[in-house]
Formats: structure tokens, C-alpha cells, sequence
């Protein structure tokens, strides 16, 4: 509240959304050159788009591949780092979002108004769990896959196999995760949302009406410091 300005709330601070598209722009890079890697791109590319020509080479794909496996890890160590040091767990799962989500996604269906709702909506909390699961194994596969690369470093035959299987199922789930993620937007309420990941401010009345939960918290919090 103490962030507002022209009927806007401060729901994003700058440390979220350097994460968010940092996340975003890393998993974008792995994806296109992880497909590189297979190789895609030279095989069966008939037609090579200006300035995509690097695509075809896999070592070109692999080193850009591994820069950003390290901007990922980055960006994912800073975001668990500075919510336990702000002890801020917001977006975690909580005891009946699962039921949460349904009564909502019943309200949306049947024009009915939506149960109130805290800064995240039950289902943004279990998308989140997804995320935190998927881009997880995605890391620790990853790295199995790594050491292999390592002089004097020989992991079994067994933990290469299931590390390249499960990295490879990790990636599917990554993409299927994004591909969910922006299909949330095809709902005109939730596109109220998309300029707090780049201005940080969202609408205050779009915040009163879906997050009343949050919204009483912050006029609380806006009182105590008046």
C-alpha cells in the first residue's frame, strides 16, 4: 500500500521479476539449443532463418547450452536464497488449494463470483510446485549429465541412461509447464496480472475484487504504519 500510485498496487518487487525473466529467458535458450543438440536443425531445417545458422553446429549449441544451465542455476539458487532470507512464502503450496483451484475454475465456468483469495490463487501455487519440480530434476539431471564430461569422472552406465532419460522427461514437463503457463492468459481475468511482471504494479480494483484476502492484509499493514 505504502507502493501504490494512480489506483496501482505494488505486487511484483524488482528481485521477482529480475528472476521471472531471467528463469524465462534461460529455460527459452535451453530448450532451443537442447533441440540443437539433437540435431534438429541441420537434418531437417529446409529452410535455415537469418541469423540461425549457428544452430546447426553442436558445439556452438552445447556451449550455449551450458551458459545458460549456469544462468538458470543462478537465477533459481537467488531466488530460494532471497525468499528464506525475506521469509517469504507466498507462492508455496497450502492445505487445500487443490480444492481452491476447482472452486474457482466452477466460479469462472458458471460466472459466479470467485472465493476469496490471498496475493496468489491456489492454482498459481500449484503451478508453482510444478515449476519448482520440473526445473528441479531439470538442474539435477543436468548436472549428472555434466560430470560425465569431467576428466577422471566416470558416473555408470545405469546413472547416465536414467539421467538423460529423466532429463529428457524433465524438459517435456518444463515445456508443457510454459506452455500452460501463457495459456492462463487466454483468460481475461488473469491478463490483469501480466503488467505486475513488468512494471511491478497491478490494478487496485482488480486486487480488491480477486485477492480480497491480500488486499485487507496490505490496508492492515498501510493502517498500522499511518
Amino acid at each position: 500500500m505504502n507502493q501504490k500510485k494512480k489506483n496501482k498496487i505494488y505486487r511484483q518487487p524488482l528481485p521477482n521479476r529480475f528472476v521471472h525473466w531471467g528463469i524465462a529467458i534461460s529455460i527459452i535458450m535451453l530448450i532451443i539449443t537442447g533441440i540443437g543438440q539433437m540435431p534438429v536443425y541441420g537434418r531437417y531445417l529446409i529452410i535455415q532463418p537469418f541469423g540461425t545458422k549457428w544452430l546447426t553446429s553442436y558445439e556452438v549449441t552445447l556451449w550455449v547450452h551450458y551458459f545458460f544451465a549456469a544462468t538458470l542455476l543462478f537465477f533459481t539458487t537467488y531466488h530460494v536464497v532471497y525468499h528464506v532470507i525475506k521469509k517469504e512464502f507466498d507462492i508455496w503450496p497450502k492445505k487445500g488449494d487443490v480444492k481452491g483451484s476447482y472452486l474457482i475454475l466452477k466460479a469462472m465456468l458458471l460466472k459466479q463470483k470467485e472465493p476469496p483469495s490471498e496475493k496468489y490463487l491456489p492454482e498459481q501455487r500449484i503451478a508453482y510446485l510444478y515449476f519448482v519440480v520440473s526445473i528441479g530434476l531439470v538442474i539435477v539431471t543436468g548436472v549428472i549429465k555434466v560430470i560425465k564430461n569431467i576428466m577422471g569422472v566416470q558416473p555408470t552406465n545405469g546413472i547416465l541412461f536414467w539421467g538423460a532419460q529423466l532429463h529428457n522427461l524433465a524438459t517435456v514437463m518444463v515445456i508443457f509447464g510454459v506452455i500452460m503457463h501463457l495459456a492462463a492468459f487466454i483468460v481475461k481475468e488473469n491478463r490483469k496480472l501480466l503488467p505486475g511482471m513488468f512494471t511491478g504494479y497491478v490494478d487496485e480494483e482488480y486486487v480488491k475484487e480477486r485477492h480480497s484476502l491480500w488486499y485487507k492484509e496490505l490496508k492492515r499493514e498501510y493502517e498500522k504504519q499511518s
